[in-house]
């Protein structure tokens, strides 16, 4: 595993130096092993996209699996070309609507929880949204199982970035602490599937029953913070759009699982508006319903 990382990490930052057209020339080579060598994931991806839009042709089902690749391959080499790029290439390549909801917050002395979906890059939008912010990002992550890649990445994250990253374990002792000494704002990707012993909430989502965590509302009503929502859009290869959404700037006031409903309708609607932008290699359904 010591060498398999030593050349990962070697083979990632020449290939970080490459101009973006040659990185883009990259993914091309790398959509076609993933799509038709390697098949990552593809009756995963199928299953997803049938039982998601069941009224879809097989046709239409096909041209969303193509695109999808060709996503994730571009996704794979902006992430390692992530290692060499300056700020101002990365804000080139990324920009955000409504942002004023982040200074309305900052303004009213409320941190912010960001809600997100995998869909487009979403590792870039942490980063977009740290390099303008008035205030420290974090991001609340599961960690890799393997330690060296772990660090790699979390280098990554922090190499143009002042926040940092938060275990998830850890997410409300450390966001009560920070509640406490600075504004922040908090990016969740929510839309993971929970394990097993820690389903306690589902909702319709894309034509099924969808478990999700509900720690977000949990934390959000505890600790007072305005919660948006990014819709990370792809714009064109290479180039995205965070549009910035408000689901509450008073948590306190919602009702039961009114704010993971509002979560779950905007992603839904996102990956509705841009079918091929999510990220369907996840097995996002494996905990049916007689399962929990």
């Amino acid at each position: 595993m010591a060498l398999l990382y030593y050349i990962f990490t070697v083979s990632a930052w020449m290939i970080s130096r490459l101009p973006f057209r040659l990185i883009y020339g990259l993914s091309d080579g790398l959509y076609l092993v993933l799509c038709y060598v390697l098949r990552y994931r593809k009756s995963t991806v199928y299953t997803n996209l049938h039982n998601s839009f069941p009224d879809k042709s097989k046709q239409e089902i096909q041209k969303i699996v193509r695109q999808f690749y060709r996503n994730l391959a571009d996704i794979m080499l902006e992430i390692i070309k992530w290692r060499s790029i300056k700020p101002a290439q990365l804000l080139s390549r990324f920009s955000f609507e409504n942002y004023d909801l982040f200074k309305k917050a900052f303004s009213q002395n409320k941190s912010i929880i960001v809600t997100i979906g995998h869909c487009g890059n979403w590792e870039w939008m942490g980063a977009a949204l740290d390099l303008i912010s008035d205030e420290k990002g974090f991001a609340v992550v599961k960690p890799l199982s393997d330690k060296r890649f772990n660090g790699y990445v979390k280098k990554l994250r922090q190499r143009i970035t002042r926040g940092g990253t938060i275990p998830y374990k850890d997410t409300f002792r450390t966001l009560l602490r920070n509640r406490n000494e600075m504004l922040t704002f908090n990016v969740f990707a929510a839309d993971q599937t929970p394990a097993g012993g820690e389903i306690n909430y589902r909702t319709p989502f894309l034509n099924q029953d969808t478990p999700f965590f509900s720690g977000i509302e949990k934390i959000t009503k505890a600790l007072d913070f305005t919660v948006l929502f990014i819709d990370i859009q792809r714009r064109e290869r290479g180039k995205y759009t965070g549009v910035i959404s408000l689901i509450t700037d008073d948590p306190k006031s919602m009702k039961e699982n009114e704010i993971m409903e509002k979560y779950v309708k905007a992603l839904e609607n996102a990956i509705l508006n841009q079918p091929d932008n999510w990220l369907w290699s996840h097995r996002r359904w494996k905990h049916l319903r007689d399962e929990s």
